[in-house]
């Protein structure tokens, strides 16, 4: 995890922010996945569209920011990509294994994450509800 700046509302008391691509389907549709897996709600999602997006990812270009999904901690710690995989993981419900696996084989994680993120559009479309919405 990279240090961020001094986290908004809402990356306080234990609650980690999930920042994703809303013009992404498969984007949301993965989101929805882990927030239904998140009984303890100890991750809040929120758009990279959204302004509060921005103050998070403030030292990060508009491209990077929009490349790949970022993990916030509570003290405002970014993690992006394959790199928030593990961390995310740790906070679900019995995801500590497979956590263990990704910290274990970050390349592969990393890879994987990388496969995902360039053929997102393609993988949208076979997911419900995962068809991109047009570019604003």
């Amino acid at each position: 995890m990279t240090p961020g700046a001094v986290p908004p509302e809402g990356a306080s008391s234990g609650v980690h922010v999930l920042l994703y691509d809303a013009d992404c389907g498969f984007c949301r549709w993965a989101v929805g996945r882990v927030v239904r897996w998140d009984r303890g709600g100890r991750v809040r999602p929120c758009a990279l569209q959204d302004p509060e997006a921005a103050r998070w990812l403030a030292g990060l270009p508009q491209e990077v920011r929009m490349a790949s999904w970022h993990l916030v901690d509570p003290q405002g710690r970014v993690a992006s990509g394959g790199r928030a995989v593990a961390p995310l993981l740790r906070l679900l419900p019995f995801g500590a294994p497979l956590a263990a696996l990704a910290d274990a084989f970050p390349r592969v994680t990393d890879a994987a994450y990388g496969w995902v993120a360039r053929h997102r559009s393609m993988l949208g479309r076979f997911v419900r509800g995962g068809s991109c919405r047009p570019q604003r």
